[in-house]
């Protein structure tokens, strides 16, 4: 019963290469998340401007956005080890000269718009490789289960890593911070040196060359993979409430900018228990069933979390909404990984990239806007319904296919 409730460590039991992997992600993200936030604190400390500081959030937007699809291109092209091995160098070199700078009283704000900019790029050309090499590493039967592991990777430094970050900066300033981030790169860069050649799969006769439209053709022309990216449309553009949450903490809760902390964090909590207690979804067959599902759950949550007018119970439903997005992003990465053949693996993982970095932002623009239009609780109500409804109408009325897709016998 415990393996069917918890997470299912075996990827990590049975692939070498995986644990290595793994064990050094979730330092290096620990690290760069405090790095994050010790970027925004010093942007504040030099310019006393929270307009300055969000020009932070644009730096890294901008350039993750702009490179992500040519960076699945490169993956598709090159040894996806060598990609993901000397990108992550890059990060390492950019966190060291920050660490340098402010050891040096270097403290320019463009120079660390440059650097934030600079490792957007090497996230952009990383992550993609790193995505692409999974179905390589571990079975297709265990793909579900890595994919789980690896979303509490991406959690913990979210949540850890501004904590560490605030605390370290506060006792040994920006410039400790930095260089912790630079040393946490050292798990990641030996997993990846210590993995064979990633090269991408080539059919006979095929182009050694990976362009970006080609990939964009290819997701055209499939409909099920397709659908994993718009039902993600249906949740972050349509239900994402994050840009609301100063003003709901303050006109339903009466509270401050602590309350809107405890906003901000609760999904990212859901997410990570959602991976914590993911041992069943290695059972399920169903993805894209399982997808609408979860998206449908996510809505849901955020519209009954509109209805609240009780902290822990507003808390709790966007915990539950964390969660949702946690099995609804295991199923969408294992499909992207098995139904893909392998040469499209690496685009594929950057119009993913784009999707989860740019979907969120538009839909904190939908979500203020509403917000001023009518009220937060009609903007966040109303948002949460639509994301039902639209899914909803995507798998059940429009793309019966995909509810059908069974694990079994993938089909893109």
């Amino acid at each position: 019963m415990r393996r069917r409730i918890l997470a299912d460590l075996t990827p990590l039991r049975t692939s070498p290469d995986f644990r290595r992997l793994w064990f050094g992600n979730t330092v290096s993200w620990i690290g760069q998340g405090m790095t994050a936030l010790a970027i925004s604190l010093q942007v504040y400390d030099v310019t006393r401007s929270s307009f300055a500081v969000g020009l932070v959030g644009l730096f890294s937007l901008v350039p993750l956005v702009a490179f992500g699809l040519y960076g699945g291109a490169i993956a598709d092209t090159l040894d996806r080890r060598k990609l993901g091995l000397w990108s992550a160098v890059g990060s390492a070199v950019l966190s060291a000269g920050l660490s340098a700078a402010a050891f040096a009283g270097f403290h320019h704000v463009w120079f660390l718009y440059g650097i934030v900019a600079l490792q957007s790029v090497c996230a952009a050309l990383n992550s993609p490789a790193r995505s692409a090499m999974m179905p390589r590493l571990v079975p297709a039967e265990q793909l579900p289960a890595a994919n789980a592991l690896s979303s509490m990777t991406g959690t913990a430094g979210m949540l850890l890593g501004p904590m560490l970050g605030g605390l370290i900066v506060g006792f040994r300033g920006y410039q400790a911070a930095y260089l912790v981030d630079a040393l946490s790169f050292l798990a990641a860069l030996y997993a990846m040196w210590r993995l064979p050649s990633m090269l991408p799969d080539r059919a006979a006769g095929a182009k050694r060359r990976a362009s970006v439209l080609d990939g964009l053709r290819f997701l055209a022309t499939r409909p099920n993979l397709r659908m994993t990216f718009f039902s993600d449309f249906c949740a972050m553009i349509l239900a994402q409430p994050r840009a609301l949450f100063p003003a709901v903490a303050l006109l339903w809760y009466g509270g401050d900018a602590t309350t809107t902390g405890l906003l901000v964090a609760a999904p990212a909590v859901g997410a990570l228990l959602g991976g914590v207690f993911s041992g069943w979804l290695s059972g399920v067959r169903r993805h894209g069933l399982a997808i609408v599902y979860a998206v449908a759950g996510w809505g849901l949550a955020v519209a009954v979390f509109g209805l609240t007018r009780n902290l822990w119970l507003g808390l709790f439903f966007l915990a539950l909404a964390g969660a949702a997005d946690t099995v609804s992003m295991v199923f969408r990465n294992t499909m992207m990984q098995v139904a893909a053949p392998d040469e499209m693996r690496g685009r594929l993982q950057g119009v993913f990239i784009v999707v989860v970095a740019g979907g969120p932002r538009l839909g904190d623009f939908i979500a203020g806007s509403a917000g001023d239009l009518w009220t937060p609780s009609v903007a966040v109500v109303g948002g949460g319904v639509a994301c039902v409804l639209a899914v909803g109408l995507l798998g059940f009325v429009g793309r019966r296919t995909f509810l059908r897709y069974d694990a079994r016998s993938p089909q893109p």
